[in-house]
């Protein structure tokens, strides 16, 4: 760096690192910012959305950062709920997330910005909310700067109502995500009728989501069909939201070919791309197809690829702890956990090698699938011009707020025609 960039580069960490983030890493280099940044630079390049990657393992998120900074790409990092909440799967969690990235950030000399994301911060009933208002604030003491608050799992009314009353503890400048319609294949799609009653509810109350996750035909972890994302569903939906400024989050990535994600950061309005099952197969060395789905064997066990991810002698290890819990394909996912430090503790060549597969995986998606290349520099032109933790927000208030009262909001809801099909999975 020269001493002009390095002054340049102080001055977007003094501007762009929020105050939870500037308390949290007082002396970091890292530039952690809002989710907002990260949406707004997908938008400035158009036809393109960018990685949210979670970081169920610490090669993961090292292997993303490597990716974005050779990309010169602005990303998300992020943890969903159910991976690493109060019950979490992975080591990884929602309150360690963001030291680990900004650590490895410093660790490994990354310029590029990152939003940390609480990923499908999950209410599943009513009596979810209360406790949910202490768990969001802990959060964001912890250095979280984005949160997808996730009620979709609840009828149409709740969803909102559950909506409006966790917002008064997301931070303004904080990255939003709600969602309609649970992650569950091909059965109860989100309508536009559906996302339009969300999103003018939240409107009404002066509530501007950064971005909505619909399922959209998604499915999470291992795909074994072909059906994946309904691009055109995808369109309509987001059209019909023109008119509230929200971009589209895409979860269940993993499940897509390159030429379908491709249609959705070219032709929708998604700017965030979640994928999760992906990076942990490759870091442990699982073998997969071009778009990071595992690849089974003729007894429908995953190939583990020689000189790739984890030695074999702790391959056999995860294998042998799999099978004495009886947890097969999707429930390797539960492996994270117990072998975080067993995986850490390996030889410096196979750690390394686990986080240049990840890294060559991402790098790959970021620049040649999502078109997010050179979106790094777009973020810090708009903090150079907001001279803020915080860009604001892309929409204003166009609903009236006596048309959303609770009473109002319960009454539409119920001629809101609805199929939300069978339950749905939060892990992407």
């Amino acid at each position: 760096m020269t001493h002009s960039q390095s002054e340049e580069y102080r001055k977007l960490l003094d501007y762009g690192r929020p105050p939870n983030v500037k308390k949290c890493f007082p002396n970091s280099k890292a530039l952690i910012v809002s989710g907002k940044y990260i949406d707004r630079a997908m938008l400035a390049k158009g036809g393109c959305m960018t990685i949210a990657a979670n970081g169920r393992n610490a090669f993961a998120i090292k292997g993303t950062l490597a990716a974005a900074q050779r990309a010169n790409a602005a990303v998300i990092i992020e943890i969903a709920r159910s991976e690493g909440g109060t019950g979490a799967y992975c080591s990884t969690s929602l309150w360690n997330i963001a030291r680990q990235t900004d650590a490895y950030m410093n660790e490994m000399g990354i310029t590029i910005p990152v939003a940390i994301h609480a990923d499908h911060f999950g209410i599943k009933k009513p009596e979810d909310i209360e406790p949910a208002k202490t768990e969001i604030r802990s959060l964001f003491d912890a250095g979280i700067t984005s949160i997808a608050i996730d009620a979709s799992h609840m009828p149409d009314d709740q969803n909102l109502l559950a909506n409006l009353e966790l917002n008064p503890f997301v931070p303004e400048w904080a990255g939003l995500e709600t969602e309609v319609g649970e992650i569950k294949g091909k059965l109860g799609l989100s309508t536009p009728e559906e996302a339009l009653f969300l999103i003018q509810g939240l409107n009404a109350n002066d509530i501007f989501p950064d971005w909505i996750a619909l399922n959209n035909g998604t499915t999470h972890g291992i795909e074994q069909s072909d059906a994946g994302i309904n691009v055109a569903l995808t369109v309509q939906i987001h059209e019909a939201l023109a008119p509230y400024g929200i971009s589209g989050a895409q979860h269940g990535t993993s499940g897509n070919n390159s030429d379908r994600l491709r249609q959705i950061a070219k032709k929708t309005k998604t700017t965030k791309a979640n994928v999760a099952t992906a990076l942990q197969m490759i870091s442990w060395g699982v073998k997969v197809n071009d778009f990071g789905n595992a690849i089974m064997d003729e007894s429908g066990s995953f190939i583990k690829e020689a000189g790739k991810g984890v030695s074999r002698a702790t391959w056999e290890k995860m294998c042998a702890f799999a099978a004495a819990n009886n947890w097969q394909k999707g429930n390797f996912k539960n492996l994270n956990l117990p072998f975080e430090n067993i995986l850490t503790a390996q030889e410096a060549p196979i750690r390394e090698r686990m986080i240049k597969g990840v890294e060559d995986f991402v790098f790959t998606l970021l620049t040649d699938v999502f078109n997010a290349a050179d979106t790094a520099d777009l973020v810090k032109k708009q903090i150079f011009e907001t001279q803020s933790h915080t860009p604001g927000f892309k929409a204003k208030r166009i609903e009236q707020k006596n048309e959303w009262t609770r009473e109002k909001i319960i009454e539409k809801a119920s001629k809101i025609a609805v199929n939300k099909g069978p339950e749905g999975d939060f892990d992407d």
